[in-house]
């Protein structure tokens, strides 16, 4: 799913044409990298949260090459699904 999918199916669900969804997705994604840069947590009930990791240097292995690689120390963004989401994806697909 993209965000332009995103977008449609918000424009089916409501009365609202494709420009007003798109700019709905748009300002959703906005404050979602914003709260994420200045370090905030960002908690959806029911879906699950974000949140930044320091993550620190450490080391890989590249398989193609068979060679250790160092991993420099950075950020990360942590996704933690909620309960209602997990419970969502615990269930058997129906055919």
């Amino acid at each position: 799913m993209i965000k332009n999918d995103i977008a449609l199916a918000i424009e089916k669900k409501t009365d609202f044409n494709r420009a007003k969804a798109m700019s709905i997705v748009e300002a959703v994604l906005e404050s979602l990298k914003t709260a994420l840069t200045g370090r905030e947590k960002v908690e959806i009930r029911g879906f699950g949260s974000f949140k930044v990791v320091a993550k620190k240097t450490g080391f890989g292995r590249d398989i193609r090459r068979q060679k250790q690689i160092r991993i420099e120390k950075g950020q990360r963004i942590k996704f933690r699904p909620g309960q209602e989401l997990k419970t969502l994806l615990s269930k058997p697909k129906s055919a």
